[in-house]
């Protein structure tokens, strides 16, 4: 059974540009140490059933999934919810 880690910021590769992918992932443990894994880690933890990833949206619990574009290339992404904006890429930036 997956262990559960809420996801409270992200890194992109060029936070400029939104189409960017993101490259990390990152939260709190329950001791308080902060944790990060890159994309793929992620992707390999929840693909393996290690991991499962979620955001907070006002008090709603939103799932990370991996999604697959179009040319093939493996990312994270959310659930669909009433949110018009992207539950990630509205992260803060890791530290």
């Amino acid at each position: 059974m997956a262990s559960s880690h809420e996801v409270l910021c992200i890194n992109k590769s060029d936070r400029h540009n939104p189409h960017e992918r993101i490259t990390h992932i990152g939260g709190m443990n329950t001791d308080g140490t902060r944790w990060k894994v890159t994309q793929t880690e992620a992707i390999v933890g929840i693909e393996s059933d290690k991991w499962a990833f979620y955001v907070n949206r006002g008090g709603r619990r939103v799932n990370v999934v991996v999604a697959v574009s179009g040319s093939g290339h493996k990312y994270l992404k959310t659930e669909a919810d009433d949110a018009t904006s992207n539950n990630l890429l509205s992260l803060p930036e890791c530290q």
